[in-house]
């Protein structure tokens, strides 16, 4: 179904050519530049460097976790008008059921923040933040920056970058993102899939064949092909928001006459254009997909790439549930049992709860097609329950008006308003150890609502819209959509009615009409920043979590769910830092931080100077702060409060293996959070508790130093000497973490033109 072909290629008078029998060709580097990528990159890049980018985006946009914290980061550096659209959605904290006043209190800061700075302002459950943007934002040629990982329009010709909240900061106040110039794969699309596979499937498809070796991190993916004709807009955007799940930098498609009439759709023919390959096109690598083989797909827990064709799970799924439950139960820690084995009944898998949401779920033909499936039938009075999210206010309108909506309802679906809520963990939670079948964006651990520290834990598998309805019409036994018959929906009514009036009336859109006499409504839960200390000559830092798991995602570093109600309030947020997965790393690291203070107020704090003394340390000019080693931290989300957290905590350094995704290593520099790494093939040998030491370290960041020679002060007392890593800086990146964070570096005066 997917190939994946790890050698460079160039596109040659349609043909795919391998770069070692391309004679007479371009070099690599110039051939790149004739990439859609990069046509779109160089007219989006401010800088003078081919190798280094300097983005400047056309718009931004945020939901309801996120915006508060970048305002008020930006607001303390200086922000008096937003210089491009942003756009801030309220689809995340949008359930208003935890926490008291503090969620509405966000919305209301919202929205106070959209007329003062001319903004625009989404009201909860009129759309997802996704949905929002390819509707009203995205455009062919253009570039998009969001404070969400999934932020994804490629399909649109439109490109899509998720990043921590930092960067949005530095677009609001006209500075730049900054990105090594990436290598670009063509993820090349041939034939048309089968009746019953969706884009999900598709999308699993892809994940798993690529995000294990990490064959295209950090780069972008360009789709072409002719199979790309045989996609509607919302197949292709189906499979495009879930290129997040590679760990792609961004995603691109050529585009054609179906992209145009969907901006004609929308009411915008304006922001089409066409985007094709070019003749001598070079791509670093190629990922080939025949959509006729596609089959079915299931992503068991914890991760979209562990995927199985449900034919594969339905043949073995005591072996299947067996390896997956070794897996799953090693990463939880013992903390409580996964029992997958439990959801398989007379041999077969049953599921309990089937949901459809969110920016890739809940799209408008999806749901037409589980209508469909559904039409005349019914999901049972059993244990099995099933919910529908479309992700727009636009998208609930044409459902309603075409009947589509009241075939779910009468099958037993309860429609609900636009909410992202079962994507990170805040809505349907399933019951203890159920089986939960999503078409959303990931299954990590607990991000269903669950909580595995206080012995709570379910178990969520990612799948097609198409195959979770067959699975509900069969009473929760799981079933793929190709193993049913039913009528599939015609031309007409896959047409996407779509009625913008909603957003017109209920949105606030007011950008290039900033009011600076507005004020900013706050509430008893949205807090300013702490002050955070610079870096001092020396840095001593104490690690308050040692994590030897293959990967560490965002939601482990600070939990999805109801946590995030707390999100407008540093202080409080970092409470829940690690707490799901090493529960002590909040009270370590806050003892590590009295150290810090009482250094700062002018006073030896006796356990760091003693601690300093076996190395010939000196208080005065050492930091002192606390450290997380992980493997591979940071897969998933792009919330900055995952490394934001940890800096509040006193937080000043971090090492890993490599970090899984450059969102994270960027939200760790924007806090002032050095991100270290260990030398290629190197084991960590320290334990929690234990110190490390590093001289020198300012110097030798304001210098381009990439190796720092360090000291580790175990516990018993003995010292060792250990090999660091930080390269990569930008010059600005440098100055940060000397600063010790975004904001100190605003106000020392850099970053301004």
């Amino acid at each position: 179904m997917v190939e994946v072909i790890k050698q460079g290629a160039y596109y040659l008078d349609g043909q795919i050519v391998p770069a070692s029998e391309a004679q007479g060709q371009p070099s690599p580097d110039q051939a790149r530049e004739k990439t859609i990528a990069y046509s779109i990159l160089r007219s989006h890049d401010r800088g003078g460097d081919a190798k280094k980018l300097r983005i400047r985006f056309d718009a931004l946009i945020s939901h309801d976790i996120t915006f508060v914290g970048i305002i008020q980061t930006a607001r303390a550096s200086g922000l008096t008008e937003f210089p491009v659209p942003y756009a801030m959605t309220n689809c995340h904290n949008s359930l208003c059921a935890v926490g008291g006043t503090i969620n509405e209190d966000d919305h209301a800061f919202g929205l106070s923040a959209a007329k003062r700075y001319g903004g625009i302002y989404v009201p909860a459950n009129q759309a997802v933040i996704h949905q929002y943007a390819r509707e009203r934002l995205a455009g062919c040629g253009k570039m998009i920056l969001g404070s969400d990982s999934h932020t994804r329009y490629g399909a649109y010709g439109c490109m899509g970058v998720g990043e921590g909240g930092g960067e949005l900061v530095k677009q609001l106040l006209e500075n730049t993102y900054d990105v090594a110039a990436p290598e670009v794969v063509l993820v090349w699309l041939e034939g048309r899939p089968p009746r019953g596979v969706g884009p999900q499937d598709v999308a699993i498809a892809l994940v798993a064949a690529t995000f294990p070796h990490g064959d295209v991190k950090n780069r972008v993916l360009e789709f072409a092909g002719p199979g790309v004709g045989a996609l509607s807009c919302d197949y292709r955007i189906g499979i495009d928001v879930m290129t997040t799940e590679t760990s792609c930098l961004t995603s691109i498609w050529e585009t054609d006459e179906t992209i145009r009439k969907y901006y004609e759709t929308v009411g915008r023919p304006e922001d089409f254009r066409e985007l094709k390959l070019q003749n001598g096109a070079y791509y670093d690598s190629v990922v080939k997909i025949d959509l006729s083989r596609m089959e079915c797909m299931i992503a068991l827990p914890f991760h979209p790439s562990i995927a199985y064709t449900i034919h594969e799970l339905q043949s073995e799924p005591e072996r299947i549930f067996a390896e997956v439950e070794e897996a799953c139960n090693r990463q939880l820690g013992g903390k409580v049992k996964m029992d997958l084995r439990r959801n398989i009944v007379d041999g077969r898998v049953t599921c309990e709860q089937g949901v459809i949401v969110g920016c890739s779920g809940g799209m408008y033909e999806n749901i037409v097609e589980a209508s469909k499936i559904l039409d005349g039938q019914s999901i049972g009075n059993g244990y099995f329950d099933m919910s529908v999210y479309p992700s727009s206010t636009p998208i609930s309108l044409a459902i309603t008006r075409s009947g589509v909506a009241a075939k779910l309802m009468e099958a037993g679906c309860v429609m609900k308003p636009a909410f992202c809520g079962p994507c990170f963990g805040a809505g349907d939670t399933p019951a203890n150890n159920a089986l939960s079948i999503r078409h959303a964006t990931r299954n990590f651990a607990n991000r269903e609502g669950s909580k595995p520290g206080s012995g709570q834990i379910a178990a969520v598998a990612l799948m097609d819209a198409r195959s979770i309805a067959a699975t509900a019409r069969n009473g929760g036994v799981l079933t793929a959509a190709t193993d049913i018959d039913y009528e599939s929906p015609t031309a007409e009514e896959l047409a996407y009615r779509y009625d913008g009036g909603v957003y017109t009336r209920r949105c606030y859109e007011g950008f290039g009409r900033a009011d600076p006499s507005v004020e900013l409504r706050y509430g008893p839960n949205i807090r300013d920043w702490p002050h955070m200390p610079r870096l001092e000559e020396d840095l001593l830092v104490q690690l308050c979590a040692v994590i030897h798991d293959p990967v560490t995602t965002t939601d482990e570093l600070i939990p999805s769910g109801e946590t995030s109600s707390y999100r407008s309030n540093p202080i409080g947020l970092s409470e829940f830092a690690l707490s799901r997965r090493v529960p002590e790393y909040v009270g370590r690291s806050k003892a590590v931080r009295a150290l810090e203070e009482a250094r700062q107020a002018g006073e030896v704090p006796a356990g760091a100077a003693e601690i300093l003394s076996r190395v010939g340390g000196d208080v005065k000019r050492t930091t002192i702060g606390s450290c997380v080693f992980a493997n591979r931290p940071g897969d998933g989300s792009a919330r900055e409060q995952a490394a934001s957290c940890q800096k509040v905590l006193g937080g000043f350094a971090n090492i890993c293996q490599e970090y899984a995704t450059r969102r994270y290593r960027s939200n760790c520099i924007n806090w002032g959070i050095v991100p270290f790494t260990l030398p290629e093939g190197t084991d960590f040998p320290c334990e929690d508790g234990d110190w490390i030491y590093i001289p020198g370290v300012k110097k030798a960041i304001a210098a381009g130093v990439e190796d720092f020679p360090a000291r580790v002060i175990r516990k018993d007392g003995s010292v060792h000497e250990l090999a660091l890593r930080c390269a990569g800086l930008t010059a600005d990146e440098r100055l940060i973490l000397q600063e010790g964070c975004l904001m100190n570096y605003y106000a020392a005066g850099y970053g301004k033109d």
